[in-house]
Order: C-alpha cells, then sequence, then structure tokens
C-alpha cells in the first residue's frame, strides 16, 4: 500500500502527537514532585519522559523515511488528556492511559499497520506498547503508594538509600531525613523493579 494513502501515516501522526503530550505532561509532573520534595518521584517522571519523546521521535522518523522526505500537513483527530490538579491524580489518571495505549490502541495500530504491508512499523508499535505496559505499573504502583501514604512504609523490611550520599538503612519506614547528609525523605531511592516483581 502506498504510504501516504494509509490509515498507518494517520495512526503514527496520532501517535507522534500523543507521546509529546506525555513527555510534556511527564516533565509537568516532575516539577510537581519537586515542589513537594519528592526527588525521587520527580527523577522517575523525567525519565519516563525521556522514554515518551524516544517513541515520538521513532513514530516522526518513520512519517519522514516512509513519505520519503516528509508531509507538509497531516490532519488528526484525537482526544489528549489535561488532567493534572495534583501529583496523586496526575500519577493514577497517567497510569491509565499509559493502560489504554498498551491495551487497545497501539495494538490496534500495529494491527493495522501489518494489514498495511508495514511489518516493521507493526513492530515498533508493539515494542512501544509493552514499554506503555511497564509506565502503566510504575505510575499506578506510585499512585498508589502516594494516595495510601506509603510512599515510604512497606510492610516488611526494606532497604531505603538516600540517593545523595548512599545512606542505607532496612526498616519497614524509611527515615524522614538521611541521618549522614540531612536531605529529606523525598531523595529516597525505591527499587521499583524489585518492588514491582514481588
Amino acid at each position: 500500500m502506498n504510504f501516504n494513502e494509509s490509515v498507518t501515516k494517520t495512526n503514527l501522526a496520532r501517535s507522534f502527537a500523543a507521546e509529546c503530550q506525555a513527555g510534556a505532561r511527564y516533565q509537568f509532573m516532575s516539577k510537581m514532585a519537586l515542589q513537594n520534595q519528592m526527588q525521587f518521584i520527580s527523577d522517575t517522571m523525567k525519565t519516563l519522559a525521556k522514554n515518551e519523546m524516544a517513541h515520538a521521535k521513532i513514530f516522526y522518523d518513520y512519517i519522514l523515511e516512509k513519505s520519503e522526505g516528509g508531509v507538509r500537513n497531516i490532519p488528526i483527530e484525537a482526544g489528549f488528556p489535561f488532567e493534572c490538579p495534583d501529583l496523586e491524580t496526575s500519577l493514577l489518571e497517567e497510569a491509565r492511559t499509559e493502560l489504554a495505549e498498551a491495551n487497545n490502541i497501539y495494538p490496534a495500530f500495529a494491527r493495522i499497520a501489518k494489514d498495511e504491508g508495514f511489518a516493521d512499523i507493526a513492530k515498533s508499535f508493539e515494542m512501544v506498547a509493552n514499554v506503555e505496559t511497564t509506565h502503566h505499573k510504575i505510575l499506578d504502583y506510585l499512585g498508589n503508594l502516594y494516595k495510601s501514604h506509603k510512599l515510604y512504609k512497606r510492610d516488611k523490611e526494606t532497604e531505603w538509600k538516600c540517593s545523595s550520599c548512599g545512606f542505607v538503612s532496612i526498616a519497614k519506614d524509611c527515615f524522614r531525613t538521611c541521618p549522614l547528609c540531612k536531605l529529606p525523605q523525598g531523595y529516597v531511592i525505591i527499587d521499583l523493579e524489585k518492588e514491582l516483581r514481588e
């Protein structure tokens, strides 16, 4: 199929716009976290923003490559979330958005790309969907911990490590201020990979 006549071209443009907006929202959330002295959440959001912008670049590059030099304008119609009243709500709302992308939007775009003969684009949509599944898990986990005031409390002993000086404590509750460098609790690293596996 001719790329410029394909639904895949429009889906790439929609995906590019969505990923750019997610990257921007995550940067806004990073600033919100900093205002709440939550350096760990801020750093996590910066990483997710970087991921989203990398996805946007992948979709952008496909448009340039497949259209053989670019397209002056691709009209798109799509809904994009604009909910950011506070950090807790934002984390949980973004978790839902990521899940919709992972389970519905990108798999559907992959099927269309495959049907239109763009196997490489289909594979990229599938791989991005897998990353969005991980983003959903991270955001949902952090959002629920934050909501229940358990971001720095666990039912079992956990390793709490200061991201600044490296001080480590093993306890159910995290120290409020690092005993070594005196930075606030928000600088403590949470081992998300380990906790999400358990």
